[in-house]
């Protein structure tokens, strides 16, 4: 006797009113995991040159590694519950405002390339920030 296997429940990209969010949320992963790598693997050459304390940096690259192992996993869900996604854009919109404040409340001993390494991932965050609140609002119109 033979079984067929069912079809999966992933929606068809046509059809997908989450689509535009998965991509935001699959690109936002990736970023995420490669700066993850970056502050772990390269967080003493790093610190020399931002300022930016080597536990300091390997910590946060820790962070970023688990929040792009979460943000790939939501992606991948057939149906992205609208909570998650919400969740995800106020962690994002937390962790941009963290990286201005690291930058410019003088909690570590940051140099001017540090202050710069911090913004430059503020403006990426909050960017990925503006995407997937627009992304969640599509799919939010288009699901009622």
């Amino acid at each position: 006797m033979s079984h067929a296997l069912a079809p999966t429940a992933v929606p068809s990209p046509a059809t997908d009113a989450a689509r535009f969010l998965r991509l935001v949320l699959r690109v936002d992963s990736a970023s995420t995991a490669v700066m993850g790598l970056v502050l772990v693997a390269a967080a003493a050459p790093l610190g020399s040159l931002t300022g930016m304390p080597v536990a300091f940096a390997v910590a946060f690259g820790i962070f970023q590694l688990g929040g792009a192992a979460c943000l790939a996993l939501i992606a991948g869900y057939p149906v992205i519950p609208a909570a998650l996604a919400r969740t995800v854009v106020a962690v994002n919109a937390v962790c941009a405002t963290g990286c201005l404040v690291t930058a410019f409340a003088d909690v570590m001993p940051l140099n001017g390339t540090g202050v710069v390494f911090l913004l430059i991932g503020a403006v990426i965050v909050a960017v990925h920030t503006g995407l997937q609140y627009t992304g969640l609002r599509r799919m939010t119109a288009a699901t009622g």
